[in-house]
């Protein structure tokens, strides 16, 4: 288990706010924000990610367009291993979020992507230009293999 506080809130006027620990500041408590934070805190602390091989909100151009990721996970040498897409749990995980994953993708060229709405995760490796569902949530040491 990290050392990193998770969940913490606070209000500023009308708005609630989540302390990001990753990004060391606080963030608006959207249902979006909700869910990456969930997320984040599995990574992190059931999933042995490093939180410094984590960036959140990570900038990437595709095609030609400034797009965000929700979050990649770097491998120890720098390079993308996984890219999270999430969404807020009132948002199914349809097509349509597999396809931005996979837009994503074209730019970092990970082998993991994971789709996750606070309820339903999805987790796929890429081997060979195709997407394999996985059964499970890999674990950074299954990721760097």
């Amino acid at each position: 288990m990290s050392d990193l506080q998770w969940f913490k809130t606070t209000t500023q006027g009308e708005k609630t706010m989540v302390f990001d620990p990753l990004r060391k500041r606080y963030c608006t408590l959207t249902p979006e924000e909700e869910v990456r934070q969930k997320a984040l805190f599995m990574l992190v602390e059931h999933l042995g990610v490093p939180p410094g091989l984590l960036a959140v909100e990570y900038s990437i151009k595709v095609n030609g367009l400034d797009k965000r990721c929700d979050a990649v996970v770097f491998g120890r040498d720098g390079n993308p291993l996984m890219i999270l897409e999430c969404k807020a749990s009132s948002v199914k995980l349809t097509q349509d979020t597999l396809e931005q994953a996979l837009r994503y993708y074209s730019a970092l060229h990970p082998q993991f992507l994971m789709l996750y709405n606070g309820s339903d995760c999805y987790c796929f490796k890429i081997e060979d230009g195709k997407l394999k569902a996985l059964d499970h949530l890999p674990t950074f040491q299954e990721l760097s293999a």
